[in-house]
């Protein structure tokens, strides 16, 4: 799948929208805890700027749900990106409104203008036509770097890219790098190829499972989903998170993986508590036998020593959701072993965005990462073998 690139468009002194995904974390007082995916942005925003670009940013930043929301402007993500570009960014009072169309109109080469928060406007996640249209009207070019929102029908991400041809439309280097990236790990990665998956839940990672399967030499299943698959073994798990309805998928996915001759590892011990809680006793138990109130948190010490061992021979790595409840200090022990153990291997390593990218970043061994996706939702879709709808309109159409 080849992209439309920014490098084969004639910006030289031209304005230019750009959708980018600064929806960053912040702390308890709003400052930003962790600004990755404003860098990431960056490349693209200056290579525009070197063209003398007039440059308009777009971005949305928590969930607003259509309503004006200090708590979610954009200001804090105008400082860091002043700071960042070592150049004034102007901050708009609204998306499209007077404000925001008066100073794209008045915008001059080499200048920034920064949108408020998108999601102010309800027509953003309704993929509303005369949204799209008012932002596509503020520029000359169309440019989506935004990977953490591409799998999202949205009026920036998506209802734009009509309003623009192919001469005046691009992926940014980002999106480039995040699709070219997932595309050669799935179909040409090196082997044995591993995929560690864990999160709450079955239902949100059953496709990506079922498309991994046949690309993978193992699986390494963690977090609160695994408790479907050991309920399904017949195992006693007490308490613990369970998909009761998708008992039977849980069964195909391992019937599948025995038919292919992937290895699918379970955790055999979980660190159990009475309740999830800082405070709550726990201890370790096997998998087989979880008392009746007690609910399974994180993996144990011989889940961690059992996964370390199949690791061990593997030359690409995917991890795509923690092992346990990692916010919570007490049940982020499993987790964090095995973020450690990656992180030194020789493997290829790329992590899928979203919390795994959380966690590897909060026990500091980000930089040893061959790849952080900056879109959990996102990467996890491309596994899925989806066609994300904000690179659908991106795709070079072949004669």
């Amino acid at each position: 799948m080849e992209l439309l690139s920014i490098k084969n468009l004639d910006l030289v002194n031209k304005k230019v929208f750009i959708r980018c995904d600064f929806n960053v974390p912040m702390d308890e007082f709003g400052n930003i805890s962790d600004d990755r995916r404003i860098r990431s942005a960056l490349a693209t925003i200056n290579f525009c700027l070197d063209q003398d670009c007039a440059v308009i940013i777009a971005s949305h930043l928590g969930r607003p749900k259509g309503e004006v929301n200090e708590k979610y402007s954009l200001k804090s993500v105008a400082r860091r990106l002043h700071k960042l570009l070592k150049r004034d960014v102007v901050l708009a009072n609204d998306v499209v409104g007077n404000d925001a169309i008066t100073k794209a109109k008045e915008l001059k080469a080499t200048e920034v203008l920064l949108l408020e928060n998108l999601r102010y406007e309800a027509g953003e996640t309704e993929n509303d036509s005369k949204l799209s249209e008012k932002l596509a009207d503020m520029a000359d070019f169309y440019i989506n770097d935004a990977f953490g929102v591409s799998h999202r029908a949205h009026a920036s991400v998506a209802g734009i890219t009509k309003f623009f041809d192919d001469e005046h439309k691009a992926a940014g280097f980002l999106l480039q790098k995040e699709i070219q990236f997932f595309a050669k790990l799935i179909n040409n990665p090196t082997r044995p190829f591993a995929a560690i998956v864990g999160g709450s839940k079955v239902s949100g990672k059953l496709e990506a499972l079922t498309n991994l399967l046949p690309k993978v030499d193992k699986i390494f299943i963690g977090g609160g989903m695994a408790f479907t698959f050991l309920k399904q073994m017949g195992y006693e798990i007490g308490a613990s998170l369970v998909e009761d309805d998708l008992l039977e998928d849980a069964q195909k996915v391992m019937d599948e993986a025995k038919k292919l001759g992937v290895k699918f590892y379970l955790p055999v011990d979980v660190i159990a508590a009475e309740k999830f809680a800082p405070d709550a006793v726990s201890k370790i138990v096997t998998a087989q036998e979880i008392p009746e109130d007690w609910m399974g948190l994180d993996i144990g010490p011989a889940t961690v020593r059992l996964y370390r061992e199949g690791l061990n021979d593997v030359q690409t790595v995917l991890w795509n959701g923690p092992m346990g409840v990692y916010e919570m200090e007490k049940f982020a022990r499993g987790s964090s072993k095995i973020a450690h153990f990656v992180a030194d291997s020789y493997a290829t390593t790329v992590v899928g965005g979203g919390d795994t990218a959380d966690l590897v970043q909060r026990i500091g061994v980000d930089e040893e990462m061959s790849f952080i996706s900056t879109g959990g939702g996102a990467s996890l879709e491309l596994l899925e073998g989806k066609i994300l709808p904000g690179v659908l309109a991106l795709i070079v159409k072949e004669d």
